[in-house]
């Protein structure tokens, strides 16, 4: 692309140099003109320097951004529906791409990986800390830069209906009867639901009458329903219609409020069992990412949250969207990794 100054310029220019070519113009006239000449050319090399520049670097982003996505169900679900969203925002694609395993370390381990350009993200949730705490990956949250967080979600504790139990104490007492221990299915040894279910079942005081069951790529509905299981915590839009079926009762939630697919489900507090987990999830780039990028993918993931559509899946699917900008979220991330890190050394699951 050649650089060159625009017509009114090169009238001027043009002007100046046919006074100067004329005889009747003196010396002391003929320096001025050619001084002007220079003056008039060197600013319309610059503004077209600064116009080519403009055109040379293409606001960002430039290509489609690579989403990861670190784990199936209710994660994949909104994933999916952020991305479509959030691509309508942008000039260009955001991709789901699923990179499953290891309770997230896969995917962190591949995103980490990756350039700080701005064009490989990860669909992160409270797994950050919880891979970290217990070995799975060998850096810790501060290896990205957080973007957004988009929800929050309650887990729910849930068993085969046939059991009878309909409360955590109606479980207790079970327990006390039983032979052997009770399955729990978790998605897998150190994961979040690893995680939430130690904690409920040690606030109970009944850890040591409980077996964990990795499920892998398993629904925990169905292992429930199969008896290959006897209990399993999860999202509660996993258990909603089952619950509503009759096949499935839903014990207690988690968190410091009861869920909107679940109205009716105690939480955990209120039942007398001092437990309070929650899981945020959001949006992170590998640090070093450049601000630019991470202020314009902010921005889309807000609007995203704020569309109708989607505030009409978390309704539907059992999540709360709760979207935080950039540096709110990283004092969430920072806090829960303290928080999650004593938990899981109380619980000697840290490595």
């Amino acid at each position: 692309m050649a650089l060159q100054p625009d017509a009114k310029t090169n009238s001027e220019v043009k002007e100046c140099l046919k006074r100067a070519s004329s005889q009747t113009t003196n010396g002391e006239e003929k320096m001025k003109l050619i001084k002007s000449i220079k003056v008039k050319f060197v600013a319309a090399l610059t503004t077209a320097i600064i116009s080519f520049g403009g055109v040379a670097h293409a606001a960002y982003p430039e290509k489609p951004i690579d989403m990861t996505v670190l784990f199936g169900g209710t994660a994949n679900s909104i994933a999916q529906l952020l991305s479509e969203l959030m691509s309508k925002e942008l000039s260009q694609p955001v991709v789901p791409v699923s990179r499953t395993g290891g309770g997230g370390a896969v995917g962190y381990s591949h995103v980490v990986s990756t350039a700080p350009d701005g064009y490989s993200i990860v669909w992160n949730s409270n797994s950050i800390n919880t891979t970290r705490h217990t070995g799975r990956v060998p850096f810790d949250y501060t290896a990205f830069a957080p973007i957004a967080r988009v929800s929050t979600e309650i887990p729910a504790l849930a068993v085969n209906s046939s059991t009878g139990w309909k409360n955590l104490a109606d479980l207790a007492a079970g327990l006390k009867s039983m032979d052997g221990k009770l399955k729990v299915g978790i998605s897998g040894k150190g994961s979040f639901t690893h995680l939430t279910s130690a904690a409920l079942f040690d606030a109970m005081g009944v850890s040591d009458k409980v077996a964990y069951i990795a499920y892998g790529k398993g629904k925990a509905p169905v292992e429930l329903l199969a008896g290959r299981i006897d209990a399993a915590i999860q999202w509660p839009g996993q258990f909603a219609s089952y619950a509503k079926a009759g096949e499935l009762n839903v014990l207690a939630v988690t968190g410091d409020e009861r869920v909107s697919v679940l109205p009716n489900v105690a939480t955990a507090m209120e039942q007398g069992v001092d437990v309070n987990i929650a899981m945020w999830r959001g949006l992170a780039a590998p640090a070093g990412t450049p601000s630019d990028a991470i202020a314009t993918l902010e921005a889309a993931a807000k609007a995203a949250v704020a569309s109708a559509e989607f505030q009409k899946a978390a309704g539907n699917i059992g999540f709360s969207a709760a979207f935080l900008g950039a540096a709110d979220f990283g004092k969430v991330i920072e806090k829960d990794d303290a928080f999650y890190g004593a938990l899981l050394k109380e619980l000697g699951m840290a490595k």
